[in-house]
Parts: C-alpha cells; structure tokens; sequence
C-alpha cells in the first residue's frame, strides 16, 4: 500500500499524457557511460535517439525500460526479481493488493538519467561503478492502492506524508490505538473472557448527563478522561475537528460533551451509553455531539490504521532483498483478514444519511478533495421524504399532525434494509466501494442479515468482510429494538470468524491474534440507545468481550407520570413470577383467572388492551378466540384496510376488546377513540408511549387504567414511574399501588 519514495540525481519527473483516464509518466531516457559500454539493444534496430519516430510513446517506454531490466538483470538478483515482476504486470498479472485492480490504480515509472540514483535518500551506485546496484533502484513509482486512480506520488507528496508520519509517530508508542491494538493476551487471561463474568467495580460522574454516572469492569477510568487529544489523534484530523467546533458558535471545547465521549471511546472499552437523548425527542445537541466523537474516534481508527500499512510498505520497498527476513519479526504484523475495520448498524435510511454526510464534513479537507458517488448516495438515500411531505400538506387541515417526535424520525428515508462500503484514500472518499476495499461499512441490521442469508445458501458468496471488525458502532439501538432485535444477535454472532477464504490478504502480515481467533477479544464495541433493556443487557453481557473492559451509564430516572393530562386512577397490580423464563406465563395467567373474568361479566365496552410485543399480542389474540369473546386487533401486521374497520368497529362499540401493540402504535402513533377503559398488559420500552395512551381516555366516563407488572419489569417500571416509586413498588408487600 505504500508509495515508494525515490529521489535520484538525474531522476526527472517528465510531463503526463492521459491514456485511457490513467495518468502516465513519460520517460527520457539518456544513457551515458551505459550506452557507451553496454548498448541496449532496441528492436527495429533503432537507437534511443531514433526509436521516438518510430514506436509511440507507450512502446519506447516499455521496450527501452523493459531491455533495460533484463540486461541488467544478469548481473543482479534483485533487477532479475524487478524484471520478472513486470513482465507479470504486463500480463495482466499483480502481487499487489486486489484493491489496486478494482480502483484502476497502475504502476508508472519514473524516468532516469543513468547517473547517480538514489532511491529512499540513499545512493545505490558505489564508488567501483557497480551498474548492478545502480540499476537496482530503477524501481517503479508505485501508485499507492489508496490513492486516487492516476494520482502518483511525487517528492512532495512523499515529504508531506512522512512529516505527518513523524508528528503522528512521535506519540503513536503512547497512544491507546497503538497499545490496544499491540497487547498480546495470555492464555490465563482469553480463559477468564471465556467465563464471560463481569464485574463492575468502580463508578465516575457522567459530565454534561443528570442522574447519572458510569459504572465500569476492569482498571477505573481516572474522572480526568480529556487527555491530551494531540497525543491520541492525527493532528490533521484533530485540528479540522476543532475548527469545525469553533465555526458552530461553540467555545469551549475542552470541556464539551464530545470532547468527554470521544474520550472514552478512545479507551477502546465497550461501552453503553443507555442513555442518550435522541435528535427526534428533542436532544439534538446531545445526538450530535456523541455523533461527533464516535465518528472522530472512527476516522482515528482508519487513519491510524492505514499509515501502519503504508510506513510498513515503504520500508519494505526501502529493503526488498530482505523482506523475507524482515517478515519473520512482529513489526509488520499490521493487518487483518480483510480491510473493513469499522462498522456502524443503524435503523433507518434517513439516519444513516445523516451520519453518512457527519462522516464526510468530519474528515480533514485535503482529504476529501473528491467523494465519489455523492449524488447517487443522496439520492438514494433522501428518497421518500419529500413524497410524504406532499401527502401530508393536504391532512394538515382534515386531521390533526402526528407528535412532533415521529414526524422528526419517519419524515425522512425509512428504508431499513441498506448496506454501504466506505473508502478513504489519500485525496479522496468513495462511497459504494466494494465491501472487501471498504475502511467503513454503513449497515442496517436487516441488510447483513440479507448477505449472511445469501452466503448461506451461495457457497460462492461470503461475509468474510465481517472478519475484521475492530469497532462496532450500534446507534438508536432503541429504534432498532422495534424493528427485529434478534437479527443484531446474528451479526453479532458472525463478526470475527475465520475467513473462508484469503482474499488477497498478505498472511505474513496479519496479526497474530487474528491468527489466534481471538479477534473478538479486541473488538470495541459502542452500543448507543435512549433506554436500556434486558436485551441489550444481555448482547451487552454475553456477545461482547472486550479485554479492556466494559463502561456502562447508570440511571435514575423521575418518571413520566407529570405528563398525564387527565384525572386517571392508575392501578398497578403486582403478580409473582419464579424467574424471567416464568414471567410471560405467569402473566397470561394472571390475566385469565383475575383480570378476564371481570372483562367478561362487564356489558359496557370500550377495553383497550396495550400488549408491548407480538409474542403476547398472539397468546391473548389465541385466548380470546377460545372464549369467544368480542375483540378486533390493531398489530403491526395488521393489513390497512382492516386496521380502519377494527377502529371504526371498535368507536362504535361493535367490538367490545381492542388488542394493540407497541410496535404498532411506534410506527403509525394511531389516535384510538371511544377507550372507556385501559389495561396495559404490559409496559411499553417507550416510556413516551404511557402517557400518549392514558391521555387518550379523554372521551372515557370512568377514567381508570390498570396496569400489570412483575418483579422483572424494573427497568420499565422505572421509566415511567420513577426510579425511586419503582424500589418501593417492587420491595413492599403489598401487590396493588394506585397513581391518580
């Protein structure tokens, strides 16, 4: 991947004539004391002076350049392994990396004057005249796979790449990248991350977050995490980060929410940050600025990841007599199974949009001086919006507006099945690269879900590109969580294998703990949501395994219950459940034998029963049929036609029972009328949703809810009733409360 860095005595750089939309360099060559002693023998008979009348400029390049080589070649081990190289890249054939075919990068040579050559600062050419070593440095300029097609590197270019490859290296030795990523595990150690028990031993203040503060396993985090960020970042992209943070009208950036999160990203620990106020409820400074650091902390990862690959490069280019040998050693163990090192899973088309275009204005600007695509990626991924923004203009005065919440989420793209590579070379940004060129992969969940499926079936497909992935990003986990959360489970499960295949991957260079399978071991994990739940606590727990450790945001909570507008008696009544397997047993029970019968006896309609997930939606649907009672069903995969007769059935009384569910009111955020009385079987994870459903009981006589919880159902109760009412709710007892 690197670029070889030549400076010669003689060596000109000529002008370049476009062929083909590759850029090539011609090359002049004026042979002195070689014609004199060792003239070349050109075809057509031909001298040098004359071959230009009679061959265009690519021939003479390749016949002078290629004779060249192979005389020279006889006396030289090293020019003999030149030469037999590019007769290899003439035919088609590349020990490069396949990135470089698929971008259309070519290998140019550098014109030379047959004096003295100096290739990487040194002179080949010894004071006895030896032509062999001289000609050794006659080494192709090589374009650099993450360079932009027919970009070629030139003195200037290699300067600035190795003065920022200083300033970058004077702190890579104390960086948390370069430690992270060097630590080699004991067995002792890969023993102890097998038995997956975590402790959470210390806790520190959450800065800029209420209510809160983090709790972590392993060593404590110093409550000083805003280290040196020159110490921790490219300077280029630390400087372009701040200027960004200075043009927005902020000021004071060390102390910023960004500043503190990137911070702890940047101790490569798995973190959840369960949390996080979303863009759509109101929290847009508060999105943006983890926004911002994770991608911040993403970018570092990439960039620091690919100057490793390229200093390793030059310096193999520097000693390729001995690269064998130098091989042998763990200095240039710098790679993985394949490219890919960071993923982000996110819900929707619309928010991966957002990020996508985050991604761009966040990386440094002589970086980015071409991004590829950018209007097909717009396109595709604004689709939709605008249409359902003319749809509404002619409702707004028929009926009332959706919460402001929902339209801020769905006015947008909401396709939830996209998948998108993401390739930073050095001047430019490709979007839609292929997955096995990408640094970044922009996924919904259901979109891998896709590809693990095809390769399943298509032995000739693969998703071996999971293999490597150092840093994986979940974001709006709680959006996700109402779409299917078990396919997160799977792509978790399939990160880090052992590749089926090589894909062009130089083994020397992979590192040895990949070698190991102990890639999971190394891979950070970042899972971002509005609320916990014990889902995301268990992937959280089981799937992530991080030797660093893990860092968790604990929460108090103050409830909900203020933002009820009606004068509703709110009763909640407690049953027991053995264990969390019993729980949903124990509830269908509950609700047979105490709350049903009454249901049944009772002539007055009206009962709306609130159900948080399908699984129970399908047991009571079950239950209802069996009893024969009166009902109509509003779920998520209830056909339109049929949700507007059961809403029509129901406000008429035609039906005495409505079942609804959670993950049907998320997605539509329906205004059922004619509720006379509210049961919430369950509590929803949205604790936003309560009191939408108990302010619907505004055309209610009796204004009364009954609620249904059980020991397990902590994390919700609390939510909505507040972290202090839910303890004693769970702990007294009694097994009613009432709220009014």
């Amino acid at each position: 991947m690197g670029k070889s860095l030549i400076k010669k005595k003689g060596f000109k750089r000529q002008k370049t004539v476009k062929k083909g939309g590759i850029t090539k360099h011609s090359r002049k060559l004026t042979l002195d004391d070689e014609q004199k002693n060792d003239p070349l023998p050109l075809p057509t008979g031909l001298n040098l002076d004359e071959s230009s009348s009679g061959l265009d400029e690519d021939t003479k390049e390749k016949s002078v350049f290629d004779n060249l080589l192979k005389i020279l070649g006889s006396n030289s081990k090293k020019l003999a392994a030149i030469y037999k190289k590019r007769q290899r890249e003439q035919e088609g054939k590349s020990d490069t990396d396949t990135e470089e075919e698929e971008d259309g990068d070519s290998q140019s040579s550098g014109s030379f004057e047959g004096e003295d050559i100096v290739a990487g600062g040194k002179s080949s050419l010894d004071a006895e005249g030896n032509h062999a070593e001289d000609a050794a440095i006659v080494n192709c300029t090589r374009i650099d796979e993450d360079t932009d097609e027919g970009e070629t590197c030139d003195d200037h270019d290699s300067q600035d790449f190795e003065i920022e490859s200083r300033i970058d290296d004077e702190a890579a030795s104390t960086s948390s990248f370069e430690r992270h990523l060097g630590h080699n595990l004991t067995n002792e150690e890969v023993e102890n991350l097998l038995k997956n028990q975590w402790k959470y031993k210390w806790e520190m203040p959450a800065s800029n977050t209420l209510m809160c503060k983090w709790i972590g396993t392993g060593g404590p985090i110093s409550s000083d995490i805003i280290t040196d960020l020159g110490c921790e970042l490219k300077q280029k992209l630390y400087n372009h980060w701040l200027s960004i943070y200075k043009n927005s009208g902020s000021i004071d950036f060390s102390s910023s929410m960004q500043r503190c999160f990137f911070s702890l990203c940047n101790t490569y620990r798995d973190i959840l940050h369960c949390n996080k106020r979303p863009f759509y409820l109101k929290g847009n400074e508060e999105d943006s600025s983890i926004m911002d650091a994770y991608i911040i902390h993403a970018l570092n990862h990439v960039y620091k990841t690919r100057d490793i690959v390229i200093n390793n490069d030059m310096k193999l280019t520097k000693h390729e007599d001995k690269n064998e040998e130098i091989l042998c050693g763990d200095n240039f163990l710098d790679q993985g199974f394949t490219r890919p090192k960071v993923m982000i899973l996110l819900p929707l088309g619309s928010i991966a949009l957002r990020v996508v275009k985050r991604i761009i204005e966040l990386t440094p600007i002589s970086n980015k001086s071409n991004v590829e695509h950018i209007n097909r990626f717009t396109e595709e991924f604004e689709a939709g919006g605008e249409e359902e923004d003319e749809g509404e203009e002619g409702s707004k005065s028929r009926k009332p507006a959706k919460p402001a919440d929902f339209q801020a989420l769905f006015s947008g793209n909401n396709n939830d099945h996209f998948m998108l590579g993401i390739k930073f070379t050095k001047r430019s940004i490709k979007l839609y690269s292929d997955f096995y060129t990408s640094d970044i992969i922009v996924a919904s969940p259901l979109g891998l879900i896709t590809k693990i499926g095809e390769a399943d079936i298509d032995k000739e497909k693969d998703v071996d590109y999971l293999s490597s992935i150092e840093v994986l990003i979940i974001d709006h986990a709680d959006v996700i969580s109402m779409q299917n959360w078990s396919h997160v489970n799977t792509v978790m499960e399939q990160l880090n294998r052992t590749p089926s295949k090589q894909h062009g991957t130089d083994i020397m260079r992979i590192r040895q703990w990949y070698l190991d399978g102990q890639a999971r071991f190394y891979r950070q994990t970042i899972l971002l949501t509005s609320f916990p739940s014990p889902d995301m606590n268990a992937l959280f727990n089981r799937l992530c395994m991080n030797y660093e450790g893990k860092v968790k945001l604990f929460s108090e909570y103050k409830g909900v219950l203020p933002k009820i507008l009606l004068p509703v008696k709110q009763v909640y009544e407690r049953f027991d459940a053995k264990s969390v397997m019993d729980a949903d047993d124990a509830r269908l029970d509950y609700f047979c034998k105490k709350v049903f019968p009454k249901l049944k006896d009772s002539m007055e309609g009206g009962t709306l029963l609130f159900i948080s997930s399908y699984f129970e939606f399908v047991r009571i649907r079950n239950f209802l049929k069996s009893q024969n009672a009166s009902f109509c069903l509003l779920g998520e995969y209830t056909k339109p036609s049929d949700i507007s007769r059961a809403r029509v059935w129901f406000f008429e009384g035609k039906r005495k029972i409505m079942l609804y569910t959670e993950r049907a009111h998320f997605y539509h955020r329906y205004k059922i009328r004619g509720i006379q009385n509210l049961i919430i079987y369950s509590l929803p994870e949205r604790k936003e949703f309560y009191p939408e459903m108990i302010n619907m009981l505004d055309e209610s006589k009796n204004m009364t809810c009954s609620v249904l919880f059980t020991r397990f159902d902590q994390l919700r109760l609390e939510r909505i009733v507040g972290t202090g009412a839910a303890k004693r709710m769970l702990s007294s007892d009694k097994n009613i409360f009432v709220f009014c």
